[in-house]
């Protein structure tokens, strides 16, 4: 809460204590270096990959760094434990043609279509977060300025533009979303379900997987986040520089969008032979 944490975020937080506390209720002859070895030990049984665990030991080390602030406790069990290596796991960009087709998948035709394809051109023309999406808010889009002001993770809000497809597409939905909102009882929210409702985060993603479907896009390789990760890449190949395109996707650090925006060899190979002196 101190730290203005997402909800989910502190959801993760604490169920990862709470397998902590448990380990600790099982073991209360062990001292508490040994709790956390053995704790470690025990999601490594349970077959977590590295990402995993690290994010559970971060979750351990932030609790007992808080005891001490406190005052409840003097030293960090988790001081000399070494955060297990993290592998970089990046998801498959699409293409700008896959990209086309996916967002142009919906049936414009009729409400929902419309509806779709609004949501699946602001998660590619923005690459906000299926989160930031399902929360952004009417009064959140600037149609004069094509500007929103989105709400991402602890609560950090960033002003991103969206591009006239984007654009067009909210404003072909939006007499829709008036037919469908709940008169005195109106969430506010630029996207809604057929009750009028503020969409899920499972509904975004029934919606991003129906389109690629539509279109032959394997469900494995699809999700909200490739098309966030799909933007980021397709600004950089574009020329974007890191440091424009961290502020767009709101990343706190650079170096998570250095791992978002991995580029293709091909792409990596013609900036050499453009750019180097000695590159072709």
């Amino acid at each position: 809460m101190e730290r203005g944490l997402a909800k989910n975020t502190a959801d993760a937080y604490r169920r990862d204590l709470g397998q902590y506390r448990e380990t600790i209720d099982g073991h209360p002859q062990l001292e508490p270096s040994e709790i956390v070895h053995v704790h470690l030990e025990h999601l490594r049984e349970a077959g977590l990959k590295n990402t995993s665990i690290a994010r559970k030991l971060a979750s351990i080390r932030a609790y007992h760094t808080f005891m001490i602030a406190e005052g409840y406790q003097s030293d960090d069990p988790t001081a000399a434990i070494e955060t297990p290596t993290r592998g970089v796991s990046i998801p498959k960009a699409l293409t700008v043609h896959e990209v086309s087709q996916l967002v142009e998948a919906p049936d414009s035709s009729t409400p929902l279509g419309r509806r779709d394809r609004a949501i699946l051109e602001v998660l590619y023309g923005t690459g906000c977060r299926v989160s930031e999406l399902i929360d952004l808010d009417l009064h959140d889009v600037d149609f004069e300025t094509h500007t929103a002001i989105v709400t991402g993770k602890g609560n950090r809000q960033r002003l991103v533009p969206i591009g006239s497809y984007a654009a067009r597409a909210i404003g072909a939905w939006l007499p829709d979303r008036m037919d469908l909102r709940i008169a005195g009882a109106d969430s506010g929210a630029v996207f809604l379900t057929t009750r009028g409702n503020r969409l899920s985060r499972q509904t975004v993603w029934r919606i991003v997987k129906r389109a690629g479907a539509a279109v032959g896009i394997s469900p494995g390789d699809l999700s909200p986040h490739v098309l966030r990760h799909s933007a980021a890449t397709h600004m950089v190949e574009g020329g974007a520089d890191l440091r424009t395109v961290q502020e767009l996707l709101g990343h706190a650090s650079l170096s998570t969008t250095q791992i978002y925006t991995k580029v293709s060899p091909e792409y990596l190979r013609e900036v050499v032979l453009v750019s180097h002196p000695r590159g072709r």
